[in-house]
């Protein structure tokens, strides 16, 4: 399995206390014409730290797991460093509309 870079759409606390999240893929492959996706502005991938050319993220494709998971990778071995950073706020609201608008279904849970 890849490692790739994710925006983290929204985090809810369970009732025993466990905070679970729902995240959305960022790739550097253009997406298919049964994925819907968001480009990453230039601006914004750069600020990020995101090494390609074009970047998208797949707002078709959701997964949800447990805060922290097995899935959470370190960016910086040395450091330990988990977050690219945070999204503008204009972008994360496109996000979050997309997934709203074409949500059908429910995330992949990563936890079961």
């Amino acid at each position: 399995m890849k490692d790739r870079p994710v925006a983290v759409v929204v985090v809810v606390q369970t009732a025993d206390g466990i905070d679970k999240v729902l995240v959305v893929p960022m790739t550097t492959t253009r997406p298919s014409k049964d994925q819907a996706a968001i480009e990453v502005p230039d601006a914004v991938r750069r600020q990020l730290g995101l090494k390609a050319d074009r970047s998208w993220i797949v707002v078709s494709e959701w997964n949800e797991f447990s805060w922290p998971g097995f899935d959470l990778r370190p960016i910086n071995r040395k450091s330990g460093e988990i977050s690219y950073g945070a999204l503008p706020a204009g972008l994360f609201r496109r996000i979050r509309d997309a997934i709203v608008a074409g949500a059908a279904g429910r995330p992949i849970d990563r936890d079961a």
